[in-house]
């Protein structure tokens, strides 16, 4: 049995099913569909498995429903990038792993819908915007403003930095100074 999303969110039966396209998924909603469908845990991405790999992102989909799969996939982006900048709180760690319990199943589909979209379906361009969606489970070190307090040395006050936050602020741009007219 193929691990998925721990809280329930399947779309109800009696709930009408929307024709879905994999080329209208972006490739992070492409890895949630494949962690919450039929996948095999022991599926690598490799040729063999292509075929399936489309039926596969459907099945998930489907299970997920477009709400949760979009917003398991922007928390999961978010999550990411936190992670990798070493930003990512204890709470948010907690949430993710309740959302994503099976890492090396989580990993595999990662890979799986990056050769997929590489290989076979790249996805549409506003599938590739809304790709680009960033949400964060839990506060945010920033505080929502883009901007996270630290420090160069711990042990010395005076190397106190503004870090930029890579979900509410990726670019590290400065909010500027509005001229006030009198």
């Amino acid at each position: 049995m193929p691990a998925t999303l721990t809280t329930p969110h399947l779309v109800p039966a009696s709930a009408p099913v929307p024709t879905l396209s994999v080329q209208d998924l972006s490739n992070m909603e492409r890895a949630v569909a494949l962690y919450a469908s039929g996948m095999p845990s022991c599926c690598d991405g490799s040729r063999a498995y292509r075929p399936k790999m489309h039926d596969w992102i459907i099945q998930g989909a489907q299970r997920l429903g477009q709400h949760e799969l979009r917003l398991s996939a922007a928390y999961l982006r978010g999550f990411i990038l936190l992670d990798m900048a070493g930003l990512a709180t204890p709470d948010q760690k907690r949430a993710h792993r309740v959302r994503f319990p099976n890492a090396a199943r989580l990993h595999r589909a990662e890979q799986s819908a990056s050769g997929f979209t590489w290989f076979e379906v790249a996805p549409s361009s506003t599938a590739h915007a809304r790709g680009l969606r960033l949400m964060v489970e839990g506060d945010c070190l920033c505080g929502e403003t883009g901007w996270i307090n630290a420090s160069t040395d711990p042990d010395d006050p005076t190397c106190a930095v503004l870090r930029n936050c890579p979900v509410h602020n990726p670019n590290g741009t400065r909010p500027v100074r509005q001229a006030v007219a009198a």
